[in-house]
């Protein structure tokens, strides 16, 4: 055994001190020990606690995997996250407004993606353990939504209906408007009687949809989910904002940074996530590279009332960027893209010379690579928003404003 003092937290979430050495579920100034295995620090045990340290909310907190950051008061993991946004953008030598961080509340994840293993008694349902390929079951779990933790006895079904017992099942349980959406992923090949009783399951629980692999194989009404005053049934599936506080979030910030342009861009849009509550006051064109997600979000938008109208275009943007005679229509420019950022398309856009660009990101990295590139090119980013959808993780989000001087 050997003590350490821990200095900062990395990107991940764990304690870091010199070394450097690794070591979960600690705070910086806190004095540890442990027994260290290569960069890691194992059986770890707290000889001076810091003063942001607080008693875990959940009881699975050590061994479950879900969470990182139970260990901190909400006031750290807050500051704790916009510094990983700051730190980002100081690399590329920028120092824009970092707002205070905007936090979902707890048990508030609309969407969570559970293993279900089935067992020689049944089944059983929950996170994989802290790096490992242990189950851990998580009943009394603090950061998904009350409707999902009631799916557990459904999901502990369909294991024992359609699983091997050679692995488990991946399922994905989504909360909309109607109910329960579950699309699971790992399953046994669907034949007839599978099939069947998967209907029957359905039926017999009330799921709104439930998807086996990529089969839809029973619904009872399309899985809706607001953006707005409109109404959008996404395909199977689908990538949703965690949680409907968040989403609202950066629906609002998104507002706020296009402000009274006329006629939008929203690049990378998905279903309609921006496109649609931006149409109750702008003329928007939506380029999405999934046809799925651009038929949702045009249904949609033709069964509202009050918006504006809205273009759309299948369209893969890291393939075919939107050029600047395309981009010179518009007064400003969403921007929302995956985890690898969106080089090529801010390459184009800094030749259009784009007004407004509303920068959303759930990597600092990448986008402060970007936005050192619009820097460069004479746009100043007037403040960044970070948002914390995923409570307790290390993950952040945020909402941007860049304005070409």
């Amino acid at each position: 055994m050997s003590e350490h003092k821990i200095i900062r937290l990395g990107h991940h979430g764990d304690g870091i001190a010199e070394g450097p050495v690794f070591a979960p579920m600690t705070l910086p100034g806190e004095l540890v020990s442990g027994t260290v295995d290569g960069t890691a620090l194992k059986d770890v045990r707290i000889v001076t606690p810091s003063s942001d340290r607080v008693a875990a909310p959940c009881r699975h907190f050590k061994a479950c995997g879900g969470c990182q950051l139970q260990h901190a008061n909400d006031d750290f993991v807050a500051q704790w996250k916009a510094d990983v946004v700051r730190h980002a953008l100081s690399a590329h030598d920028l120092s824009p407004d970092i707002r205070e961080t905007i936090t979902s509340p707890a048990q508030s994840r609309q969407r969570a993606t559970l293993a279900v293993k089935r067992t020689k008694s049944g089944a059983m349902v929950g996170f994989h353990g802290r790096a490992s390929d242990t189950l851990v079951e998580v009943p009394e779990c603090q950061l998904i939504d009350p409707k999902i933790k009631a799916s557990f006895g459904i999901l502990k079904e369909l294991a024992i209906i359609g699983a091997s017992r050679k692995a488990p099942l991946a399922a994905t349980v989504t909360v909309s408007l109607d109910g329960l959406d579950v699309s699971v992923q790992g399953g046994k090949p669907l034949d007839g009687p599978l099939r069947a009783g998967l209907a029957q399951l359905c039926d017999a629980t009330g799921l709104t949809r439930l998807t086996w692999g990529d089969e839809v194989v029973a619904m009872r009404t399309p899985p809706r989910h607001a953006f707005g005053s409109a109404f959008v049934a996404p395909p199977a599936g689908t990538f949703l904002q965690a949680t409907a506080h968040g989403a609202h979030a950066l629906q609002t910030l998104v507002r706020e940074a296009v402000g009274s342009a006329k006629r939008v861009a929203d690049l990378f849009a998905g279903c309609g996530t921006f496109s649609l509550p931006l149409a109750e006051r702008s003329e928007v064109h939506a380029v999405e590279g999934d046809k799925g997600m651009i038929a949702a979000l045009d249904h949609g938008w033709r069964f509202a009332t009050g918006l504006k109208p809205i273009t759309h275009e299948v369209r893969d943007l890291f393939r075919r960027p939107l050029l600047p005679d395309e981009l010179k229509r518009f007064e400003a420019v969403v921007l929302d893209p995956p985890r690898a950022g969106a080089a090529d398309q801010v390459a184009e856009i800094l030749k259009a010379d784009v007004p407004v660009l509303a920068y959303v990101s759930c990597n600092p990295v990448t986008f402060a690579r970007d936005a050192a590139q619009l820097a460069g090119a004479g746009y100043v980013l007037e403040w960044v928003q970070p948002v914390d959808q995923f409570r307790w993780s290390s993950h952040v989000e945020l909402a941007s404003r860049f304005v070409k001087t």
